[in-house]
Parts: structure tokens; C-alpha cells; sequence
């Protein structure tokens, strides 16, 4: 004997439970305590499915930071007025040491100017590196020694400067001699307290459609 058929039960899709005409098994399950579990079972799997889905991370906690120990060959916070003059020569004007705050250098052809500040043991807390008017033959900027420890010098267009260190963390109009600048703002305190701190670097701005340039870069040991 072939047993009773059942009546199919719409609980596999409760989407069933609308739109057309149930017999009284139907209606009961539509009606009852099985169609809110399975409401419930399906919105639990929709979470879960959505859950599970990766998570692109946000552009700015995959960025590559970099941050800058070097300017010139010299480590602000570690380099001493000895160690500058070994690397870089006798200074402007032969200052010594112990009777000035600052130390200068000067690279006539390329216009170039390094300064140095000096605290009271003679260790130097800050570099600046800043352009200046050529005297004599112009020389190429882009055989300078004289740049960061990533390569970047004065004269360097802003997009090599982007791409070297990234977004600045921030960026604000300034002013040098009365022409209008972009100073660019690098903290690196994320990268412990043993390294500079602190990176401006001065900007021209673009303008009909010649590139930004860099005018000036000053690494500094503390925050300035």
C-alpha cells in the first residue's frame, strides 16, 4: 500500500507564502512559528555571507610610509659639527664651532646653500638645504650631492617628491623673498623617537602648467 501523500511544504522558500492560493497545511506553516525560523535562518545566512566577503583595506592603511634620516650625508641628532666639517670641509667664512649656532656651505654653480644649527655640544638638530641665486657658470642641480637620504634634491619636481614619501601629512601656503610657496609638512614621530622627527620641505607652485618645484628641504631631530 502506498503510503499517504503529504502535502509539500512551502519551507524551503518562504517567499511562497505570498501571492498565491495555500491548502490548510500551507496556511498553517505561513502562518505559524515555522515562517518566522525560517525568516530568521535566512537572514542569518544573508549576514553571514555578507561577513564573509574580504574587506578591501582603506587606501591610506596600505600606503607605504617612508620617513627620512639623512640630508646632505648628515643625521640631525646624531651628526656632530666635527663630523660635518670631516664630510663636508671647512664652512663659510671658516666659522668655528664653539663661537657660532650655525654652520654654512655654499655651492656657488648649483646655488645651493646647506646650514647646519648647532646646539650646545656641537650636535647638529637641524639640516636646511635651501636654493639660492648661481654665481658664475651654472652647473647641473641633478649632480648635486648634496640631497636626501631617498634621492630627492632642491630643484626636483613635486611629483618626485609625492612619490618618494607619499601625502604630506600636511600642506599650507607660505612665502619666501615674497614669492608665493607650498610648504609640505612629514612628521615621522610613528617611527620611533631615535629618528628626525620632523621634514618641511618648501615648494613652488604649479602654475600654467609648469610642474611645482622644490626650493628648500629641512630635516630636523625635534619637532620644529
Amino acid at each position: 500500500m502506498k503510503p499517504a501523500s503529504t502535502p509539500s511544504s512551502p519551507s524551503a522558500d518562504p517567499s511562497l507564502c505570498s501571492g498565491r492560493s495555500l491548502d490548510r497545511p500551507s496556511r498553517a506553516f505561513c502562518g505559524g512559528r515555522l515562517l518566522r525560523r525560517a525568516l530568521l535562518a535566512s537572514c542569518a545566512a544573508t549576514a553571514l555571507a555578507t561577513y564573509s566577503i574580504p574587506q578591501q583595506p582603506s587606501q591610506r592603511a596600505t600606503a607605504r610610509r617612508v620617513n627620512e634620516l639623512t640630508l646632505a650625508g648628515l643625521r640631525p641628532g646624531r651628526a656632530s659639527a666635527k663630523h660635518a666639517i670631516r664630510l663636508l670641509g671647512e664652512p663659510a667664512g671658516n666659522a668655528e664651532p664653539d663661537y657660532s649656532n650655525h654652520l654654512d656651505w655654499f655651492d656657488h654653480c648649483r646655488g645651493l646653500l646647506l646650514t647646519v644649527d648647532l646646539d650646545k655640544q656641537n650636535r647638529i638638530p637641524t639640516v636646511r638645504l635651501s636654493r639660492q641665486t648661481p654665481i658664475g657658470e651654472a652647473c647641473d642641480v641633478r649632480t648635486s650631492p648634496w640631497k636626501t637620504g631617498h634621492g630627492l634634491r632642491v630643484y626636483d619636481e613635486t611629483s618626485l617628491l609625492q612619490r618618494t614619501y607619499g601625502n604630506p601629512d600636511s600642506k599650507s601656503p607660505s612665502t619666501r623673498d615674497g614669492q608665493p610657496l607650498e610648504l609640505w609638512y612629514y612628521a615621522f614621530d610613528w617611527a620611533g623617537p631615535d629618528v628626525p622627527q620632523v621634514m618641511e620641505i618648501l615648494c613652488t607652485r604649479e602654475k600654467e602648467g609648469q610642474p611645482g618645484r622644490v626650493v628648500e628641504i629641512t630635516l630636523a631631530a625635534p619637532s620644529l
